[in-house]
């Protein structure tokens, strides 16, 4: 059964149901995971101590992509699942993910034969559902494809393509969908323990981090979905248990348009430490990165270090006309990657991004790694592997042909909408009710922005956000294209916000200061 997308009425059934599956992290994997189980028509809640892809997975690269670094690595199945995960993303959440041209520049006469033979290569892996073929550019052809490239040197580039999507607005896409198909999905619901009987678990102990008061969970089984903080759950289950990851910081930033002045990305084939670096459009701003640094432990606000960002600006000047500096940074924002602990003394940036899937002698069913491409096809196995381990009803997946939250079948998304309010899909209709009361909601609230109080309303009303960091950082994306900016208009949000969630002056007034102070961290150290 659907329920109103509130916190409110999804909080009450989370406590007073028995679920099938209690999925317990909502970021990528574990949003996937809700929606699978849901379609299949289990019983499922969700529980998110923070909101909806708070860490790791509203800080990516914003690529839906098959992994050309991994062709040189020659892991070909990897590659060729994740171009057919492309396409699927494509086809159900087209809103959210569209085709993105890329091209790799050339000065030195050997990269042309070399890259292009590797890019028709890329084709043939994503054979019938391939968005583009790859071609071979001249140096006109190149310049103009990418007029912000370094033209010193320059032969001419290899074009290629992928695709790109806002990735805090798909997991809400995602949570949206999942509750749709009648599953519970509850934010600030930390869970804090495991309920069990004869030493399987039947539930877990959750926290309502809002009121403090505790709640007791009960489910079938448990899937641990929590990313960079998978051990600590593991723990709970197995003090004995030991570490299973390795987090490593990625860092992007993100410069005005003017670096970067096309719809083409640049992909820089090999920097300092042997990975690659993407330089990318992305609501008209250019985003750039990322980085790959072993950390000691888990954050959940970590912060880029000058070294990083160091990084990042050598390597992207070494191919754009403008060489940027610190000063040029609107906004810089790093996460942390699960990726599996190696066996060997392998760099983090050679572990496989496939994913792990563990069942536990209780029961705990642990999924890490993987990426946000994969995430279907993670949560596929995830609850195929939950359905052995507890019994359930076989029930087909079937999430492949399964349309997202905003998609819309009647006329597809309108070219000549800005791309922060084409991401809204079918839900701008509601956008556009909320500004018929008054135009002036649907008036961008800073001349750097796009975010207008519409989007802010609808944050609150509809999208399940309770904090100005919800609507600036993940409900639109302003804290990452332009911190700045979005520090200023957050006293308004909170103002907004405050009529829709009947907040008192002080809760306003806290939520704003609690904003600016996390954007001062989006800053690079010298600027900030």
């Amino acid at each position: 059964m659907s329920r109103p997308f509130t916190r409110t009425s999804h909080l009450a059934a989370l406590e007073s149901l028995h679920f099938d599956i209690l999925v317990v992290g909502g970021g990528a994997t574990g949003l996937g995971i809700a929606v699978d189980s849901a379609q299949r028509g289990y019983r499922t809640a969700l529980v998110e101590a923070h909101d909806f892809a708070k860490g790791t997975s509203s800080r990516s690269t914003k690529l839906v992509h098959g992994g050309v670094r991994y062709l040189e690595q020659m892991q070909f199945a990897l590659v060729s699942e994740a171009l057919e995960e492309r396409a699927t993303i494509c086809a159900n959440a087209p809103h959210l993910a569209h085709d993105l041209a890329f091209v790799v520049p050339r000065y030195r006469w050997w990269e042309g034969p070399f890259y292009g033979a590797g890019l028709k290569l890329y084709d043939a892996l994503a054979g019938s559902r391939n968005l583009g073929k790859s071609r071979v550019l001249s140096r006109e052809e190149t310049m103009r494809a990418i007029p912000g490239v370094r033209e010193d040197g320059l032969l001419g580039g290899v074009e290629y393509h992928d695709a790109q999507f806002d990735d805090a607005r798909m997991a809400l896409a995602l949570a949206r969908t999942a509750a749709a198909r009648g599953a519970v999905v509850a934010t600030r619901a930390e869970c804090t323990g495991l309920l069990k009987e004869e030493g399987a678990i039947v539930g877990a102990e959750v926290r309502d981090t809002l009121s403090g008061r505790a709640l007791r969970v009960r489910s079938s089984t448990v899937i641990n979905a929590t990313g960079v903080w998978a051990d600590t759950l593991r723990t709970i289950d197995d003090p004995a248990a030991t570490p299973s990851l390795e987090p490593s910081r990625g860092v992007h930033i993100v410069l005005p348009r003017e670096f970067l002045p096309a719809d083409h990305a640049i992909m820089v084939p090999h920097t300092d430490d042997g990975r690659v670096l993407f330089v990318i459009p992305w609501h008209g701003r250019t985003l750039v990165g990322t980085t790959d640094t072993e950390v000691e432990r888990a954050e959940h606000e970590p912060r880029a270090s000058g070294e990083d960002i160091g990084f990042i600006l050598r390597n992207a000047g070494r191919y754009l006309a403008r060489v940027p500096g610190e000063r040029d940074i609107l906004s810089v924002f790093a996460g942390l990657r699960p990726l599996a602990r190696p066996s060997d003394e392998k760099s983090s940036k050679k572990v496989s991004r496939e994913h792990s899937i563990v069942v536990a002698p209780s029961g705990l069913i642990t999924v890490t790694g993987g990426k946000w491409t994969t995430y279907r096809r993670m949560a596929e196995e995830t609850v195929d592997a939950a359905m052995e381990a507890i019994g359930l009803e076989p029930r087909a997946c079937e999430t492949a042909t399964l349309r997202l939250h905003g998609h819309d079948d009647g006329g597809g998304v309108e070219a000549d909408l800005p791309v922060t309010r084409r991401m809204y899909g079918s839900d701008r209709l509601e956008l556009e009710r909320i500004e018929r009361i008054d135009r002036l909601l649907g008036v961008p609230m800073h001349p750097s922005l796009q975010v207008t109080p519409s989007e802010v309303i609808f944050a609150a009303r509809s999208e399940m956000a309770l904090s100005v960091e919800d609507v600036l950082a993940r409900r639109t994306r302003s804290l990452l294209l332009d911190a700045r900016a979005a520090a200023e208009i957050a006293d308004e949000v909170a103002r907004l916000m405050a009529q829709e969630l009947d907040w008192s002056a002080d809760e306003a007034r806290v939520s704003a200061e609690a904003f600016k102070d996390l954007a001062r961290g989006y800053l690079p150290p010298s600027v900030g």
